[in-house]
């Protein structure tokens, strides 16, 4: 029985702390002392939840009264009675009841509500007072329904085999082959062995009686209420916290025991906390001689005050803070050792100390890591390509030929700049787009889409531009720096000397995993300690968890940096977290308040009250290093950009296509402007025409010179020379000023007139 139980307690992660054997109480010369002595060593366990297994009646009743009178039974203590006692609780005198207050049981069940029982138990009251007046108690127990049981099995087999037989094994034979329902359950043999009932009531003994909580089956689970194959399982569960509510418990607690030895005001719970000087920001201990006594701060400490308001709401926790002067190691020891009752502080959770005690859940991370000093980082010759990615340059090249072909195909018909082949057409337009990216462009643009697509291009040019002299301009300002050390194997191939805290773990490790050579590690006994030692080169590298890691650099930001790629993520450990002594249900109350504070940010604010930055690290440069820009993050911008240049070459081919040009600008004649000049210098040619007919003189032509103007630029459009005879050379000349409406300038045209 002992090791069914011990193998089911190891299933749900519970563990048997001490088995107390008791002998028969008939073989006792003074059961009182040798009880007595056997509830000493049960209190000097820290556990209380207590299972009486397989006891002998006198026996059980011996020790609940000699637990309750040395107050073994009591707050945040549980007794767990089986069916062979809890069944005998209906004929157990009550003033033996009563010294087992708050006990539950569990008895085997059996039918109280049929027709034959109801007709037993009046028959059985009456017999049984009639012998044993002086009992109170007249019900019927599950010894008493067994043995009506036995007697119907025997009778049934004995009219069975009636006179065919009188041997014992064959009368046994038919007892064995008994199937029938009695008073106690399904009377049944298999393998010579009675059927074990599968449904348990759980009971809880209150006063000098006790009540029924509910019922238990091996099918289906815990229930307040019975349930059969007819009536479905919907109300069963596997978690008797359905029934925790109901529970009258030891000492009259109204919430759950703890099971363990709770501190109280006379006895308060004695924690101890490293008292070390190494990171001050998370455990500082110091003598305050005005009041005679220790003072405690950090951050481990405020967190232990935090985690106590949570607890506080549920049970209060008396405690007393001592301090350990000794390593981490010695002080898990004296926790294993029952010296402390707990420690908090920056304790690391490691696999060889959980063996001997609980740790809660990590309030940190940790992993191992190495401080090393640095060094300006040499130029780059490449480095004016850095602010951009190679993708960001990619498409930038592509987003400009795009716009250099749109270019191209909108200019080549009405600027006389894109003349001659092709070639040449596309390496104007590419210069033309490539010049702005330095605002040097010479060309003029003559078509209206085009200077759309260019106002675009120049938009995008201004935000590629800053955002590229931005970034190099960071670059080049940021310091950047790099470490002198980043490898652990350069460290040990060249017998270099590292250095660590001499109270952690660090140093075993460095030893054993690591495989440094003892002799090549130095203890450090302060943080304050480490730049000494890295300007003497006494050591080449610093050994830390990350969270020490991280307090170093924040305190020294100027010099130093954390090698990130020298011990890498192999090297993890399981955070940091408090310790408890082996099974303490404290333990899983501190992890689940520990996790609370996780959830609402509390932790978080806490680690920025106590590891900040002081005010020469504030202004301090960065050792990161900036990020180049990427594509992604101008998408938008080379989209409308793309499509901008698409839809205006849309637009252009469309008005070609139904022989509506659009009209140039910038010094060049309109179409329509040319149109107007050619008719009225062709007018004029033919009234000077018929003039000199008159006159009997034939000029060769009669329209000498052509002048147009437009804002600041000037330029001449000639006819072909006037061939005037000498005799005409002399005559008054006649000048007509058209003036163009929608044209700065004027047009002059001469004639010579007699």
């Amino acid at each position: 029985m002992f090791a069914a139980l011990s193998d089911s307690l190891q299933d749900v992660g519970v563990a048997i702390e001490y088995r107390l054997i008791l002998p028969a109480f008939s073989s006792l010369d003074d059961p009182k002392a040798f009880v007595s002595a056997a509830i000493v060593d049960l209190l000097s366990k820290q556990s209380r939840v207590f299972i009486v297994l397989k006891l002998s009646s006198s026996m059980t009743v011996h020790l609940f009264s000699e637990a309750k009178q040395m107050k073994l039974i009591g707050r945040d203590s549980a007794w767990i009675l089986t069916d062979q006692f809890a069944s005998l609780l209906d004929s157990v005198n009550s003033s033996v009841i009563s010294s087992m207050e708050g006990a539950l049981g569990i008895k085997t069940y059996f039918a109280k509500g049929s027709r034959s029982f109801l007709d037993i138990k009046q028959h059985f009251r009456r017999v049984f007072q009639l012998d044993y007046p002086e009992e109170d108690n007249l019900e019927m127990g599950i010894y008493a329904l067994r043995a009506y049981d036995s007697i119907t099995a025997i009778t049934n087999a004995i009219k069975i085999i009636g006179n065919n037989s009188d041997s014992p094994s064959t009368l046994l034979k038919s007892i064995l082959s008994s199937n029938f329902t009695g008073l106690s359950g399904d009377i049944c043999f298999h393998a010579g062995e009675l059927a074990g009932s599968s449904l348990f009531r759980i009971v809880n003994i209150v006063g000098k009686r006790y009540k029924e909580l509910g019922f238990w089956s091996s099918t289906f689970g815990f229930s307040e209420s019975l349930v059969t194959e007819e009536r479905g399982h919907e109300n069963f569960t596997d978690d008797m916290e359905v029934l925790s509510g109901l529970v009258n418990w030891p000492g009259d607690l109204k919430r759950v025991p703890k099971g363990w030895v709770m501190p109280t005001d006379a006895k308060p719970m004695k924690i101890g906390v490293p008292a070390n000087l190494y990171f001050p920001e998370f455990v500082k201990v110091d003598w305050d001689g005005g009041l005679n006594e220790w003072k405690f701060s950090g951050f481990c400490i405020d967190l232990f005050y935090e985690v106590l308001k949570i607890l506080e709401q549920s049970y209060p926790l008396p405690y007393e803070l001592k301090p350990h002067n000794g390593t981490y190691n010695d002080l898990v020891d004296q926790v294993a050792n029952k010296i402390f009752d707990a420690g908090i502080g920056d304790i690391t959770i490691l696999a060889d100390r959980s063996k001997y005690v609980d740790f809660t859940k990590p309030y940190a991370e940790s992993s191992l890591s190495m401080i090393v000093t640095v060094k300006p980082q040499r130029g780059q010759a490449w480095i004016f390509v850095k602010p951009f990615t190679k993708e960001m340059w990619a498409v930038t090249g592509a987003i400009l030929i795009y716009t250099v072909f749109i270019v191209w195909l909108l200019e080549r018909q009405s600027n006389p700049e894109f003349e001659g082949p092709w070639q040449n057409q596309l390496g104007t337009a590419l210069w033309f787009t490539s010049s702005t990216l330095f605002s040097a462009q010479r060309e003029q643009v003559h078509n209206s889409y085009t200077r759309i697509v260019v106002l675009v291009w120049l938009f995008v040019v201004l935000a590629l531009s800053s955002s590229y002299t931005a970034n190099l301009s960071s670059m080049l300002t940021v310091q950047r720096l790099q470490p002198n050390v980043t490898d652990i194997d350069w460290l040990k191939k060249n017998n270099a000397t590292v250095g660590c805290d001499g109270t952690s773990f660090i140093r075993s490790y460095l030893e054993n995993v690591l495989k440094f050579d003892p002799r090549n590690i130095k203890t450090i006994r302060s943080k304050y300690d480490y730049p000494g030692e890295f300007q003497s080169g006494n050591i080449s590298a610093a050994f830390f968890e990350l969270p020490y890691a991280k307090t170093f650099l924040n305190y020294y930001c100027k010099g130093y940096t954390l090698a990130e790629h020298s011990v890498g993520a192999e090297h993890r450990f399981g955070g940091l977290g408090f310790v408890f002594p082996k099974g303490s249900p404290i333990a899983v109350d501190f992890s689940q308040a520990i996790l609370n504070l996780l959830e609402n940010g509390r932790i978080e604010q806490l680690q920025t009250q106590w590891v900040t930055l002081p005010p020469k690290c504030l202004n301090s440069q960065t050792l990161d290093e900036v990020d180049s820009l990427n594509w992604r993050s101008f998408w938008g911008l080379f989209l409308f950009s793309a499509l901008t240049s698409t839809i205006c070459y849309i637009v252009f081919a469309t008005h070609q296509l139904y022989g509506r040009q659009p009209e140039a600008y910038d010094g060049v004649l309109t179409w329509n402007y040319k149109n107007m000049l050619k008719k009225v210098v062709r007018s004029v040619q033919n009234l000077r025409i018929r003039e000199t007919k008159l006159s009997g003189i034939t000029p060769n032509n009669t329209v000498q010179a052509l002048e147009v103007s437009e804002g600041s630029s000037s330029g001449k459009a000639c006819t072909s020379p006037l061939e005037i005879p000498e005799q005409f050379q002399e005559m008054h000349s006649i000048e007509v000023e058209i003036t163009n409406p929608n044209e700065e300038g004027i047009v002059l045209i001469s004639t010579a007139t007699s």
